[in-house]
């Protein structure tokens, strides 16, 4: 049983991974993914509303990107979230998710 349950674990933590991109990547190489859509995983930080614009920050723990979204998942939370990656003048690179 405990093989079981343990292997079922390692599949999800695998599968899990597979056609996210590493933040690390979005953090060192940002040109080479703009307009494209992708998906990210890490943990919520720093949410924030003011007036029509929210968002978020999502980090790996090491790594970090701005997320613009119109919900707002609780601080602490791990999410996996797929957008297009973007930039503007005001806010640099930042992930436009999808609603």
């Amino acid at each position: 049983m405990r093989k079981i349950l343990l292997s079922s674990l390692l599949l999800l933590v695998l599968f899990g991974c597979i056609g996210t991109t590493p933040l690390k990547d979005l953090e060192q190489k940002p040109a080479d993914f703009m307009g494209k859509k992708i998906t990210v995983s890490g943990t919520v930080e720093d949410t924030v509303r003011i007036g029509s614009i929210s968002g978020y920050t999502l980090t790996d723990g090491t790594y970090s990107i701005k997320v613009s979204s119109q919900s707002l998942p609780a601080e602490g939370k791990q999410i996996t979230v797929t957008g297009t990656w973007m930039r503007d003048s005001l806010f640099g690179y930042y992930l436009l998710a999808e609603e």
